[in-house]
């Protein structure tokens, strides 16, 4: 039986995209997706998720494209920018309407510790969850199996028990090979069927 469904945050609750930040400073989209896939990769991204001092992260890669300094150092300085106002539209909603239903609710999400900070008591949705796990804190990132591992006992889950929705493939994964039932995310709507026909099998 389902009794807990777990969000990922970036993509799925709340609007994060780095082409909210680069798309005007390069004036073409096309310039800012071989920025992010050139110069800073989800890679290294990935890394300040997992734990690593942004300061440190940053100097690493200035020290490699010493061209881009400029553009690397406004990734985290003007991070902010990459954060939509308003989150992921219907998920609020949604979240109420598990919850009234008696589900509970948690957050998994990569997310640097420096960063979250900013966002945290910004937006909503982060109040509406029964616990959360950010990877920034804990030093392990998505589909790292620990960082599942350290969600399910930190509030007493059964991985039997607990749908993950993501809109990473490989985190869907990950979750899926903890035990769990896994749902990739692109939109409310999109979720809404199969996971309703999952709950309803219960």
């Amino acid at each position: 039986m389902i009794k807990n469904i777990i969000f990922d945050f970036g993509g799925v609750l709340v609007d994060w995209n780095p082409h909210y930040l680069y798309d005007p400073w390069f004036g073409d989209a096309a310039k800012t997706d071989w920025f992010l896939t050139h110069i800073c990769n989800m890679e290294w991204n990935t890394q300040m998720d997992a734990g690593k001092p942004i300061a440190q992260g940053t100097a690493e890669l200035v020290a490699q494209h010493p061209g881009w300094e400029t553009e690397i150092r406004m990734y985290y300085g003007q991070w902010i920018k990459m954060m939509s106002p308003d989150p992921i539209p219907g998920m609020y909603d949604y979240i109420v309407d598990l919850k009234r239903r008696g589900y509970k609710v948690c957050g998994l999400s990569n997310w640097s510790a420096e960063t979250f900070c900013q966002v945290r008591h910004v937006y909503p949705v982060f109040d509406l969850l029964d616990g959360m796990v950010v990877s920034g804190y804990e030093g392990v990132v998505k589909p790292d199996a620990r960082i599942y591992q350290l969600l399910l006992g930190r509030y007493g889950l059964k991985a039997s028990e607990c749908v993950f929705i993501d809109d990473n493939a490989a985190n869907v994964e990950g979750a899926r090979r903890m035990g769990m039932q896994s749902l990739r995310f692109t939109t409310k709507e999109a979720l809404e069927g199969p996971l309703e026909s999952l709950l309803a099998e219960n």
